[in-house]
């Protein structure tokens, strides 16, 4: 009797060849775009390297799973074999990752580069998403040439960002096996260290400025003691007071360079101290009141009877509300009265957890709206005279921006011409904790 199972094909995949070649295809492209990855960011990044190895493993066990299963399963297509070590890969990888073949149709991209170019896809060519002649130049280049390239690309909409983009090229060979020519394009972000790099030079300018002119003053005051004003006792008099007060600007000025790198050195550890806001506040509107008094300035002071417990820096809370009632004095003095309340609130700025505002309103003569963006930037000042007579350095505002973003709360300033300023920080109640007895 025959056998009835004699004439059913034999279980098993029925072209293993295609498969393994598929694979291995998939694995040469993985390891030369790790190789171009590496490349382009110019040092190792054991993390990347760790989770393209998990992914190439884990492709590995996946193809030969698929060969040792029963006649059930049947061997995919080459392009899906590849496609899918290669799509493993780049998911590993967090910077924009595009693979492109010989006439610059997308193959691969990854997340990163579908969220930079919302308009890229598969088998479509690259400029469809991609209009940047240099790169698409580029491309062509290393084709012809095969020696990678770097070229820059930037974007203005939606916001304004700079890229290197490493273009390597994409042909290599193994027994059996040959890659299609291509080539691979990584995206590394440039932005921040552009951005770091504008902002330390306009640092060092302005402060190079700021320190230039006082001490040329001090300097020219000294020669004239020495030569002209010798023997002229008046003249020496003023001219000293004059140049201790120059003095005394310069101080000021380091001292606030200084007190904003501290603060920027520590602005990633968040204060874990509970203090009491309302008896910082309280000792802050009772110093500064002599000054407010000189100047012709009520205080009224609005603060909770009870203590209001945060999470921060005793020393550095201080300095904000310092900075902020004195500034009030001193360029709100004409409104001849300055609203200092300390409340708590419910949740803010999108936040659930109890917070607490302090808000300090003066009535002088207001800030035009194109400059509110700019307060906080270092050396900005609306009237530069002005605030230099004042006796102000232009740090103080970004001083207080950076103790409230370490203390992981909001600043937020509101003024109108005519209408005064008011200028209000938000940080968390450390709810449930009181602060340690004065």
């Amino acid at each position: 009797m025959n056998d009835p199972d004699a004439s059913k094909p034999e279980a098993g995949p029925q072209h293993p060849g295609p498969i393994r070649e598929a694979a291995l295809r998939g694995a040469i492209i993985a390891c030369m775009v790790l190789i171009a990855v590496a490349a382009a960011r110019g040092y190792g990044d054991v993390w990347l390297l760790i989770g393209t190895l998990a992914a190439l493993v884990a492709s590995v066990l996946v193809g030969g799973r698929r060969r040792s299963l029963g006649g059930g399963v049947r061997s995919q297509p080459r392009k899906s074999q590849r496609s899918s070590v290669a799509e493993a890969v780049l998911a590993h990888i967090p910077d924009p990752v595009i693979l492109v073949d010989g006439r610059a149709l997308v193959v691969e991209a990854n997340k990163a580069a579908h969220d930079l170019l919302a308009g890229l896809k598969a088998n479509h060519p690259l400029s469809f998403a991609l209009r940047s002649p240099d790169v698409l130049d580029g491309i062509q280049e290393v084709l012809e040439t095969g020696a990678p390239l770097r070229v820059e690309y930037s974007e203005r909409v939606p916001t304004e960002r700079t890229f290197e983009v490493h273009i390597g090229p994409l042909q290599a060979t193994a027994p059996d096996v040959e890659v299609q020519a291509g080539v691979v394009l990584f995206f590394r972000d440039l932005t921040s260290a552009r951005r770091l790099e504008a902002m330390r030079a306009d640092f060092v300018a302005n402060a190079s400025h700021e320190l230039r002119t006082p001490l040329a003053s001090v300097l020219g005051f000294i020669e004239t003691l020495q030569g002209p004003a010798r023997e002229d006792a008046k003249a020496r008099e003023r001219f000293l007071d004059i140049m201790k007060g120059q003095a005394q600007r310069m101080k000021r000025l380091i001292d606030d360079l200084l007190s904003l790198s501290r603060i920027e050195m520590r602005a990633h550890l968040t204060p874990t101290q509970t203090v009491d806001l309302a008896s910082i506040v309280a000792q802050m509107v009772e110093t500064l009141s002599p000054l407010a008094r000189e100047r012709g300035v009520v205080i009224q002071a609005s603060l909770p009877d009870q203590p209001v417990p945060v999470l921060g820096d005793r020393d550095e809370l201080l300095r904000v509300t310092e900075n902020l009632i004195e500034n009030a004095v001193k360029y709100g003095e004409s409104g001849r009265r300055v609203d200092v309340e300390l409340a708590r609130i419910g949740a803010s700025h999108g936040e659930q957890m109890p917070h607490v505002a302090l808000s300090i309103r003066d009535y002088g003569p207001g800030i035009a709206p194109e400059h509110l963006p700019r307060l906080t930037e270092r050396f900005y000042r609306v009237d530069v005279a002005h605030s230099r007579d004042k006796g102000g350095t232009g740090l103080g505002l970004a001083i207080v921006k950076h103790i409230v973003t370490r203390h992981r709360g909001h600043f937020d300033i509101a003024s109108e011409l005519g209408q005064g300023a008011r200028f209000t920080v938000t940080l968390p109640e450390a709810a449930g904790r009181h602060p340690p007895s004065a």
